[in-house]
C-alpha cells in the first residue's frame, strides 16, 4: 500500500503569519513543492518578500492583522490550506497575560474564518510543547508526556509562565472552534525552535532549568520543524496534535552549550567528572509525528536531525 498522502482540491495554501522565521521558511519549502502560497503578512513586515514576490508568480502577498476578521477572510480566499503560526508583535515581543488575551483572540478569528472558508480542507496550527509540558504532577506521571499531555494554565499562572498559559489557551480555543464548525485541524506542538537570532529573552526559556530537570526540554531545527509541518498537511491520516523536536537537551554538557549560545557570559562550568556523565532521562515522546515522517519526502534532501 502506497504511503496516505494526497492532492487537496486546490494546490493553494495560505502562511500566516508569513514574516516570522517559521512562516517564512514554510513560504519557501510550499513554492519549491509547487504550491500557490498566499503569504498573510502584518503590514510592517512586507519588505523580506518584495524580491520573491516579482520573481515568482505562485506567490501573493496579503496583508492580513488577526484582529481584523476580514483581512482573514481575503487571504484565505481559494485555499484548501492554511498554516497558522501567531508571532508576537514586533512592538511587543514579550509574553504577559495581555498577550495571552490577545493570541486567543487571533486564534479564535482565524478558526472562524476559516470554517467561513468553503474551499478549506486543513488547517495546521503552530502550537509549542510549553502547551504540553507544565503541571503539578510532572515528577509523578509514570509514563511519558506526549501529545495527549496538556500544561495546567493555573499551574502556568502560579509561575508566570506566560508563554505557556498564551499558547496552551490558544490551542485549546482552536481546538474547540475547529470541532465545533467541523473544520480539519491537526496542531505541531514545536519545541524550542534553533536559529541564530535565540536568545535568552526567549519566553520559552522562562523555567527551562525545570524542564531541564525533568527531562522534557527540547529543540527542533527550522528545516525540521518546517518538513514536520508539510507533512501533516499532505497526509491523509494525520489527525490531532504532533510533538516536534529532534534534539532533548538532557546531559550537562548540552545545557552548558545552549547557555553559552544563548548569553556569552555563561559561566564555563568547572569539570566535574561526575556531573558531566549524568544523563537525565527523557520524558518525553515524539513517537506519533516520527511514525508519520517515515514515508515522507522532504524533498530538501537536507537531513540535520541530531538525537
Amino acid at each position: 500500500m502506497a504511503p496516505a498522502s494526497f492532492h487537496h482540491t486546490s494546490n493553494t495554501v495560505c502562511v500566516m503569519d508569513a514574516s516570522g522565521r517559521l512562516g517564512s521558511t514554510l513560504v519557501e519549502r510550499l513554492l519549491q513543492r509547487g504550491y500557490t502560497v498566499h503569504a498573510a503578512i502584518q503590514h510592517h513586515d512586507e519588505l523580506q518578500f518584495n524580491g520573491l514576490a516579482s520573481d515568482n508568480k505562485k506567490l501573493k502577498i496579503f496583508h492580513s492583522d488577526p484582529y481584523d476578521y476580514q483581512s482573514i477572510i481575503d487571504a484565505l480566499k481559494g485555499c484548501s490550506g492554511l498554516f497558522y503560526t501567531f508571532e508576537p508583535p514586533k512592538d511587543q515581543p514579550s509574553y504577559d497575560e495581555v498577550m495571552a488575551e490577545v493570541e486567543v483572540r487571533a486564534a479564535h478569528n482565524v478558526l472562524e474564518a476559516c470554517a467561513q472558508t468553503e474551499t478549506m480542507e486543513k488547517v495546521v496550527f503552530t502550537s509549542s510543547i510549553t502547551a504540553v509540558v507544565w503541571r503539578d504532577d510532572r515528577k509523578s506521571t509514570a509514563s511519558d508526556l506526549d501529545e495527549r499531555h496538556w500544561s495546567d494554565i493555573n499551574f502556568c499562572r502560579k509561575y508566570k509562565l506566560w508563554q505557556a498559559v498564551s499558547k496552551t489557551l490558544a490551542e485549546k480555543t482552536a481546538w474547540a472552534l475547529a470541532m465545533d464548525r467541523g473544520v480539519n485541524m491537526v496542531s505541531i506542538n514545536a519545541g524550542l525552535i534553533m536559529g541564530p537570532d535565540l536568545s535568552i529573552s526567549n519566553p520559552y526559556l522562562k523555567g527551562a532549568a525545570e524542564m531541564y530537570e525533568d527531562g522534557v526540554l527540547v529543540t527542533v531545527d527550522l528545516n525540521s520543524l518546517a518538513e514536520a509541518h508539510i507533512c501533516v498537511y499532505e497526509d491523509i491520516s494525520s489527525y490531532g496534535r504532533y510533538l516536534s523536536f529532534n534534539h532533548v537537551i538532557n546531559r550537562h554538557e548540552d545545557a552548558v552549550k545552549l547557555a553559552q549560545m544563548l548569553t556569552s557570559s555563561a559561566p564555563v562550568l568547572p569539570q566535574s567528572g561526575e556531573q558531566d556523565m549524568k544523563i537525565i532521562q527523557q520524558r518525553i515522546s515524539n513517537k506519533k509525528l516520527n511514525k508519520l515522517m517515515v514515508n515522507f519526502e522532504g524533498g530538501s534532501g537536507t537531513d540535520e536531525n541530531s538525537s
